[in-house]
């Protein structure tokens, strides 16, 4: 009997060890992190969807994972890479997206900016940067906002925004003069402002002239409920969705780093301070 009871406690050590040692183990995420949180997110900031591309996890969907809400992405070919201007980068390639099942609650945004930095070398090619779904995912008309840039030169490109069901070319049809395509990082950022019903272009931190015919075509409040999935780096085939299958539709090819949306419009000074904090 003695002996048993001896067995017994040895046993209840190691188990009470194997307890403690699991406990104590550092997890690069939770056992079930492979699945997106349905749980809604307290946000406290007017910055509701931020990828800094920084995970270290093995695994590149947890790399690409939303800062905000710590959901991953859905991402099979697509990796991350050094030398971006913070530490990693996305390296953008032919055919693939990074896909978001939402841009939490950024469809409810009245005001939007969206800021990001891009490395692409100059190309001839139509692609997409980024893209927000709508309900229906059969047209391109039906999404509620994607930018893409068409062709270019060393000192300009030709870049176009749609966003809700509204299409906006750098202004009124003219290239954005600026040398987006140089093969160096860049810091682009898009404001709409609802309470003056323009939006703004700024590159490098210094917004970009508009000319003096510009008009914009939004009026108020946005109005984006329909917002579905966030795609980064194409466009929706490129993540896997239904969608147009045109061969002139191709994905972003280059380098992406530090993707934000706010639900508000934010100022020069504050823009400025994106692109020399590095952010």
């Amino acid at each position: 009997m003695k002996k048993i009871n001896k067995m017994k406690m040895g046993a209840a050590t190691v188990f009470v060890a194997l307890i403690s040692f699991s406990g104590c183990q550092k997890m690069t995420r939770p056992a079930l992190g492979d699945y997106t949180s349905d749980v809604p997110v307290e946000i406290t900031t007017p910055l509701r969807f931020f990828v800094p591309f920084e995970g270290t996890d093995p695994v590149s969907r947890f790399n690409m994972a939303d800062d905000i809400s710590k959901n991953p992405a859905f991402v099979t070919s697509l990796t991350t890479v050094d030398g971006g201007v913070s530490g990693k980068a996305l390296q953008g390639a032919d055919g693939a997206a990074v896909k978001y099942l939402n841009a939490n609650d950024i469809k409810s945004a009245t005001s939007l900016t969206i800021a990001f930095w891009v490395k692409r070398a100059l190309n001839s090619r139509t692609e997409f940067y980024f893209g927000l779904t709508g309900d229906s995912k059969d047209y391109w008309a039906e999404s509620a906002m994607f930018m893409l840039v068409e062709r270019g030169s060393l000192t300009a490109a030709t870049v176009k925004l749609y966003l809700d069901d509204k299409w906006f070319e750098f202004p009124d049809g003219n290239q954005m003069n600026a040398p987006l395509l140089d093969g160096n990082w860049h810091h682009m950022t898009i404001v709409y402002n609802e309470a003056t019903s323009l939006m703004k272009w700024y590159f490098d931190g210094a917004p970009i002239a508009a000319p003096a015919s510009a008009t914009t075509q939004l009026t108020g409040p946005l109005r984006l409920k329909s917002a579905g999935a966030m795609i980064l780096g194409g466009f929706n085939k490129h993540a896997g969705m239904s969608g147009l299958q045109d061969s002139w539709i191709s994905s972003f090819a280059g380098n992406m780093d530090q993707f934000r949306m706010y639900n508000t419009a934010l100022t020069d000074s504050e823009v400025l301070a994106l692109y020399n904090s590095r952010q």
